[in-house]
């Protein structure tokens, strides 16, 4: 790469983005140099159709913007037109006067764009001839002819239920369980797909498989079904464009024709029984003779809910084989795929007896006597059934309507099973989520770490598929909020999660109620609200998506959503500014929580205050981002009040909680409710409250996604890292340790003697507790955003290091800008800081430890004059701050004192019993605290009570020869 370049150029979030009904797209890029400190001084945007590939006659044409705003621009040409394909291409100048070729060309085309567009009829199968609660999928086909050459074809069309379409025998997509879930009654997504390359001159064939899915089928709770409707349609139009300009429109109308198909069941919860001698083969073809078939009717289902396509389209992302397959101590067959994953298995058959009956059932766990274990799932069956056709060249299969959640496989009926087990190569596990590009990672010298980060990735993956649920396995599968707000920042920084959260945001608004209120879940299937930490949601995520990528056109658009939220908050009970009404999940299934109880110790009023200053905090700087000057400062107003009286009523004046528990510490620290001076004193309680329970947390789904960062910031960083690195229950390693590949629901799903959690409520696939990954790329790694610009636009750059317990971290993201790097590693008597830095953008980084005289770059001394790239260098107090511009760097400087415990006369002995060089000196100089009674009556006593104990027998002198030689520990 020896250029000024652009490398990449999208318009909202996509590559080639097909079918929108966004009026006025925004378009962003990132830019290469080999060169340092580069960044974007002006643009030039240009737009045309897509048969002008030479851009001679382009629609719109920015000409040179003096910008270095190079994300979310803004289309400001005439108005696109509905059903229509464009080019676009940007070219930019640095500020050293560098100017780029023209990009190559992105791809932009609008779907219907207005309601009024839509020619198409909902149709559904006639139902004096076929039943409407027909269980079998429906099947739907319609011949039509072309006369002539094509130059392009687009179908767009969505279902009331999900839907798989073809076009002359062939899929039309990828896309899996179309059109995904929305609010139907408020919102429906419709597809658009190009099948140019499926069509031919003469007959063509369209047909469609219709099933329940989340529209008709049974969800929730109680199972109910027909939540949305009872009656299952499709909706399809075919814009067919000949190279002699005519256009030829087919639609869904009375002319198709329908018949069920040979998947007889399919359910999300319960799975799917598909009989393949029941298939009609080439039904989807000209030339099938479709006379026995029947006919359709029309619903009035109207157009107003529809919109384009807004998230990423669910599909196979990966393909994993089983690693093992063995028979239970009951006798079953069982797959192991090595992995607790989200989607279906996919069956080879060889040739065999047709209406052989083959039956997967599907569970995440096996029990302590090593059998599979289905007691989890409650009422979802999580079985698939297939029958064979007979084939002679044998079959394969996959569900169609359904996806499950598992690690293992009971297999019952394959062919041979039973004489020669089950052959591994005849199974594949399809992995199914919504298709978010990859843009995270995260490495560290501690490969538990490493696998905790791989099962947040793998939980995110597996809970992402449409809509952030909570379990994929139980019959739930919803779209809890709470969830979602704990942990959105780790998802956004593992995944490309804009067009996710964007359509989600949107369900989110328009569920919400009259009042302000907003339901548990969304789509909302379950009729709950209100509830502290789950509706603020409505704030946190839209705040959280504007901060990765700089989406003020989201936060707009949910900004009257927010100030509801905070609003319905300010309307109950009869203190405006406390919350202590309504019912709360509280600190949800936190351990310090009464027994058969799953709500933690924490008062939920505090903790519901404790939210609602920090949502009207949000609200307030959201209002400022949109130029709403006056409710910013209203809302400031607010927040303020809040936070007064939340010190009032949960802080005492000289800083201890009123309720003694981590999580009543930590939203105070990390939600800054406390006064200056009583910080110090609030986390020196946290911190205490964690030693003293071994370096064990107690935090629920409310306090755990903010517990290590309320250590880190506020001088206890040794600590959070401990806290990560505890193996034992409860803490994050501990699932790791039993051998866990996604994150658990609860801290001891699977207890120390192998047996379960209670079986109504224990996923094994729960990602809210691997929030905690957030912090490990902001703290451990150090890369972190500021405060000054959404983006990654000035990135933060800050690792710390936890004392000798980790030796190397690194963390990536691919952020809209480009790629950031900022990785660590101890080399001998030095530390090494890596960092890389995109074009048009810079850094603050800031290295603790370090002193300028000793501090080098890429093996160069750092000059007073600022070097190429390094704009200014301030050495501070115990650290060395430096603004960079982008490029690559390589600092390297003397360790000392960075990877060394401090110890002090507050140290506990617990902690030093942790330490096998520091608990060496103790017993030197003191043996007697470390054996018989006295050690129980003083483990958790720090060395100065120790002292002033006159039972152990510890002097001044000795404290102080004690705490000497501690500090000398390299």
């Amino acid at each position: 790469m020896d250029s000024f370049q652009i490398t990449d150029v999208q318009c909202e979030y996509r590559n080639r983005l097909l079918g929108t009904d966004i009026a006025k797209p925004r378009f962003s890029w990132k830019c290469s140099s080999p060169q340092r400190d580069v960044q974007q001084s002006s643009y030039r945007l240009q737009v045309t159709h897509a048969d002008d590939s030479h851009f001679e006659q382009v629609i719109w044409d920015s000409e040179q913007v003096n910008s270095s705003q190079s994300i979310q621009v803004q289309y400001a040409g005439p108005a696109l037109q509905a059903r229509t394909a464009y080019l676009f291409r940007v070219k930019i100048w640095s500020s050293a006067g560098e100017e780029s070729e023209w990009s190559e060309p992105g791809q932009l085309e609008t779907g219907m764009m207005q309601s009024a567009q839509w020619q198409a009829q909902w149709i559904t199968p006639d139902t004096r001839e076929i039943e409407r609660e027909s269980e079998a999928n429906f099947q739907l086909r319609h011949t039509f002819e072309l006369n002539g050459e094509i130059a392009s074809a687009r179908i767009y069309s969505t279902a009331a239920g999900v839907y798989e379409l073809y076009m002359n025998g062939q899929t039309v997509s990828d896309d899996v369980l179309a059109p995904g879930w929305t609010s139907y009654h408020h919102r429906l997504q419709y597809q658009t797909y190009d099948v140019t390359s499926l069509l031919q001159r003469g007959n063509n064939t369209v047909g469609a498989w219709l099933a329940d899915g989340w529209y008709r089928g049974k969800l929730g709770f109680d199972d109910k079904q027909y939540t949305y409707g009872d009656h299952r349609a499709l909706l399809l139009e075919l814009h067919i464009r000949y190279t002699d300009g005519r256009e030829q429109i087919i639609t869904s109308n009375t002319d198709w024709r329908a018949a069920t198909g040979p998947v007889l069941y399919s359910n999300m919860y319960h799975g799917e029984i598909y009989d393949a001698t029941a298939e009609q083969q080439g039904w989807s073809e000209p030339g099938f003779d479709d006379r026995h078939w029947n006919g359709v009717e029309v619903l009035p289902l109207g157009y107003d809910t529809l919109i384009a396509q807004e998230n990423w389209p669910t599909r196979v992302t990966e393909t994993i084989r089983p690693i093992a397959t063995f028979v239970t101590p009951a006798g079953d067959h069982v797959l192991d795929m090595g992995q607790n994953m989200v989607g279906r298995i996919r069956l080879h058959i060889p040739e065999t007896q047709a209406g052989t009956e083959i039956t997967l059932r599907h569970a995440e766990v096996l029990d302590k006597d090593g059998n599979i274990y289905f007691g989890n799932l409650r009422p979802a069956r999580q079985t698939v059934t297939y029958r064979t056709a007979g084939t002679p060249s044998g079959e394969t299969y996959a569900p169609y309507f359904t996806f499950q959640g598992f690690r293992y496989v009971q297999v019952e009926g394959y062919p041979g099973q039973k004489q020669n087990g089950l052959p591994l190569d005849a199974f594949e596990g399809e992995v199914l989520h919504s298709d978010m590009p990859s843009t995270g990672s995260f490495e560290c010298s501690d490969e538990r770490i490493n696998k905790l980060q791989q099962n947040i990735r793998w939980g995110q993956r597996g809970n992402f598929l449409d809509v952030p649920t909570d379990c994929p396995q139980r019959d739930e599968r919803l779209g809890w909020t709470g969830d979602a707000q704990v942990f959105i920042s780790t998802a956004l920084f593992n995944y490309q999660g804009a067009p996710f959260f964007s359509k989600w945001l949107h369900d989110v608004k328009a569920e919400q109620h009259v009042d302000g209120g907003i339901p548990f879940v969304v789509p909302d299937v379950v009729g709950g609200a209100n509830s502290a930490a789950w509706g603020d949601a409505a704030v946190i995520c839209p705040w959280t998506t504007y901060r990765y990528y700089g989406d003020t056109r989201l936060l707009a658009e949910q900004y009257d959503s927010m100030k509801q939220w905070v609003e319905y908050i300010r309307a109950q009970g009869e203190e405006e500014a406390l919350w202590n009404t309504g019912f709360h999940f509280g600190d949800w299934l936190a351990l310090d929580a009464k027994e058969d109880s799953y709500i933690g110790a924490t008062p939920t009023d505090l903790i519901a205050t404790a939210y609602y200053a920090y949502s009207s905090r949000l609200v307030a700087e959201a209002a400022a981002v949109l130029g709403k000057t006056d409710e910013a400062e209203r809302y400031q107003q607010l927040h303020q009040q809040v936070v007064q009286a939340f010190q009032a009523e949960f802080v005492t004046g000289r800083g201890r909680m009123a309720a003694p528990t981590q999580t009543a510490h930590v939203l105070a620290l990390v939600f800054d409710l406390l006064e200056p001076a009583l910080r110090a004193r609030v986390a020196r309680d946290l911190n205490d409250l964690v030693v003293s329970n071994g370096y064990h947390l107690t935090t629920g789904f409310v306090g755990t996604p903010y517990l290590c960062f309320a250590l880190s910031d506020n001088g206890y960083h040794e600590t959070a890292v401990r806290l990560l690195l505890q193996s034992s229950y409860p803490g994050w390693l501990y699932s790791v340790s039993q051998g866990a590949t996604t994150i658990w629901e609860h801290w001891d799903s699977i207890k120390q003697d192998g047996s379960f959690w209670s079986d109504d409520m224990n996923s094994f696939n729960h990602y809210s507790y691997g929030a905690v990954g957030d912090w490990m790329y902001r703290r451990i790694a150090g890369l972190d955003m500021g405060m000054e610009e959404p983006a990654y636009r000035h990135i933060h750059l800050e690792p710390q290091f936890g004392g000798r317990q980790l030796t190397y971290a690194k963390a990536t993201h691919e952020s809209m800008y480009g790629r950031i790097e900022c990785g660590w590693e101890l080399d001998g008597e030095h530390v090494i800081v890596q960092v890389t830095i995109p074009v048009n953008t810079a850094a603050t980084l800031r290295l603790r430890g370090a002193i300028l005289e000793q501090l080098t770059e890429n093996g160069d001394a750092i000059p007073s004059i600022p070097a190429s790239g390094i704009r200014n260098v301030q050495q501070e107090v115990e650290l060395v701050q430096l603004e960079l511009g982008s490029g690559s760097y390589c600092f390297r400087y003397p360790a000392k004192g960075l990877f060394q415990r401090s110890y002090t006369e507050y140290t506990r002995l617990s902690e030093l019993q942790l330490d096998e060089q520091a608990i060496s000196i103790v017993n030197q100089h003191a043996p007697q605290l470390l054996s018989g009674a006295l050690t129980s009556i003083v483990s958790q006593s720090s060395l100065r009570q120790i002292t002033d104990n006159q039972m152990t027998r510890v002097s001044e002198d000795t404290l102080k020869k004690i705490l000497e030689e501690l500090q000398m520990l390299s």
